[in-house]
């Protein structure tokens, strides 16, 4: 979970209260926070973050604000976001997007602040947002990175465009020499731990002004003129770079109305892009894009089990910073613009639980009880964990929400079957898994260095689409097992299956398959019982090409409840 640290003085300072450790340790509930250290010596409070939904809590600002408006502050009002309706004016402020950065690392959300000259706590805390946002929210740096430079150094259009490696130069930032984006990715200590992300393009994202001077290699350095940002800056301009524009302008708005809440004035960025975006062709940030969330009084008071009036529901989401309203049956709240978590009417009755006061509500004792015991299908899955490890495969653990780039492309498999999830926080967590053939894929194709052979599996749970099922899914409990080698071949393979099925104890047939994940001729099916109950086979080069995998693979995938039953 993400930990921050607070200037304990300043921390105050957008709470509004100073409180006792004790104190803090309570309000801090409010924000599902808990105060992990005190260092009296220095001021500074260590606070670990329990809710990674929430990445506007990551910084002094953000969190402050949250203990205020639960304490009984007003909501703030932003007045310097744009949205489908109303684009304001960026003036001179525009950023380009160069058409070849569309598949390398499309998106840029940026804004400017004047009005306040940056203090020492100002510029801890906003590099550390940075480091928070884009490491922790933005996946270091994949999807998220951040940018901050002195604004005046800076002429108009900004222009964000796909460089040469070799023969684009500048002097980054920490470093006396001018060096080349590729150079930049060998010797800056920066450039060794970011430049992997686009390290395997044609060309590098690139930030320059419209004189041509440098800002930043986006994700991995800033220039050492214009993006050495120090105490005593005034006017600052601030861009992100990424994959997923959502996030991208999620995070923008964070860190613009943490500057606001610090008394920074935030001016508006025009950015215009050569190809159609999530948001269109121009995009004037910081964004507001976010839904209104709602729920029904009924369920609302149902799930937290007691009857809590209209009034009471609207001032506990007040004090978690939403603005509600009773329409008939239903509330509605408009979404704070630096909060985009409202995935279901669930996340709705957390915020009146948490608004209201988790103490409030009268304790209750269970009316019933159960004799807690592991189901036939965990015993079952335990049993094959054993098995897997006794023929020397090595057992993970992976998640089961993933990207369609990698539990649909790179399996040259088409969208039909996967379980999509309507409003994702990411692209990376957009579909729920149909196998665990990818993640044992993803995994080998960074384990490339480690001594051969490689044989890995999971036990767990995959779910798709299945209209015969009156939820129109199906959720299922599987194994999924890969092998690695120079001699991975069939017949490896094939013993393996046959090796399981014996300890098993199940009598099975194999029969011809034709499956994109798998060498045509070099694939079967599994059955039980005259019931296909899995696939094994050798994984395709074109799979594996797409995984950046060298190494011979076999893989294999068996339905465990199937099994079971068999």
């Amino acid at each position: 979970m993400p930990k921050i640290e607070v200037i304990e003085k300043n921390f105050y300072g957008y709470t509004g209260k100073s409180y006792s450790h004790q104190d803090l340790v309570e309000v801090l509930t409010a924000a599902k926070a808990e105060l992990d250290d005190v260092d009296p010596e220095t001021g500074n409070l260590k606070i670990e973050l329990n809710d990674t939904n929430r990445p506007d809590l990551w910084s002094t600002t953000g969190l402050g604000r949250q203990l205020r408006i639960y304490e009984g502050g007003a909501i703030p009002s932003y007045g310097f976001f744009s949205s489908a309706g109303k684009t304001l004016d960026a003036a001179d402020r525009v950023v380009k997007v160069d058409p070849a950065l569309k598949d390398i690392r499309p998106y840029i959300t940026a804004f400017a602040v004047t009005g306040k000259t940056i203090d020492e706590a100002m510029l801890k805390d906003l590099i550390q947002t940075q480091e928070k946002l884009c490491w922790n929210y933005g996946r270091k740096r994949r999807s998220i990175a951040m940018g901050v430079y002195r604004s005046d150094l800076i002429e108009y259009p900004v222009q964000y465009r796909a460089a040469d490696p070799d023969a684009t130069k500048f002097q980054p930032l920490g470093m006396e020499d001018v060096l080349s984006l590729r150079e930049i990715n060998e010797k800056h200590p920066k450039g060794q731990e970011y430049g992997p992300i686009v390290a395997d393009f044609n060309k590098f994202p690139f930030l320059t002004d419209n004189r041509g001077d440098v800002l930043s290699y986006p994700p991995v350095i800033n220039s050492a003129r214009i993006g050495a940002v120090e105490v005593g800056d005034e006017n600052l301009f601030i861009e992100m770079t990424g994959t997923d524009l959502p996030s991208l302008t999620l995070a923008a708005s964070i860190v613009a109305c943490d500057l606001a809440d610090a008394g920074h004035t935030v001016l508006p960025v025009r950015v215009v892009y050569p190809y159609d975006t999530p948001l269109g062709r121009e995009v004037t940030t910081p964004y507001y894009f976010q839904d209104p969330a709602e729920a029904d009084l009924s369920y609302i008071n149902k799930m937290l089990g007691e009857v809590l009036s209209s009034d009471e529901i609207v001032k506990a989401l007040a004090r978690m910073g939403c603005e509600a309203r009773v329409d008939g049956e239903k509330v509605v709240l408009r979404v704070p613009e630096y909060r985009n978590d409202f995935l279901h009417a669930a996340d709705v009755v957390e915020d009146v639980a948490i608004g209201r006061g988790l103490e409030t509500f009268t304790p209750q004792l269970p009316q019933d009880y159960t004799v807690g015991r592991l189901s036939e299908e965990e015993e079952f899955g335990r049993r094959v964990r054993n098995i897997m490890v006794g023929l020397g495969f090595q057992e993970m653990m992976y998640n089961y929400l993933g990207s369609s780039r990698d539990y649909i492309e790179k399996m040259n498999l088409s969208p039909e079957g996967f379980i999509q999830v309507a409003n994702p926080m990411s692209e990376n967590y957009e579909f729920v898994r149909a196998s665990i053939l990818p993640a044992l894929l993803g995994s080998e194709a960074i384990s490339g260095n480690a001594v051969y052979p490689h044989h890995i599996f999971e036990v767990g749970k995959v779910a798709f689409l299945d209209d015969s099922e009156v939820t129109g899914t199906t959720t299922r409990n599987y194994l999924g097992f890969l092998s690695a080698d120079s001699e991975a071949g069939f017949n490896l393979v094939n013993s393996q299956i046959s090796a399981l099925l014996f300890y098993v104890s199940r009598e099975y047939q194999v029969k011809e398959l034709s499956d994109p994940r798998f060498i045509p001729g070099r694939a079967a099916e599994i059955l039980v019982e005259g019931r296909r109950i899995g696939v094994f086979g050798e994984i395709h080069p074109l799979v594996l090409d797409n995984w950046g995998i060298g190494m011979p693979v076999t893989a294999g995938e068996v339905d465990l409840d199937l099994l079971l039953k068999g």
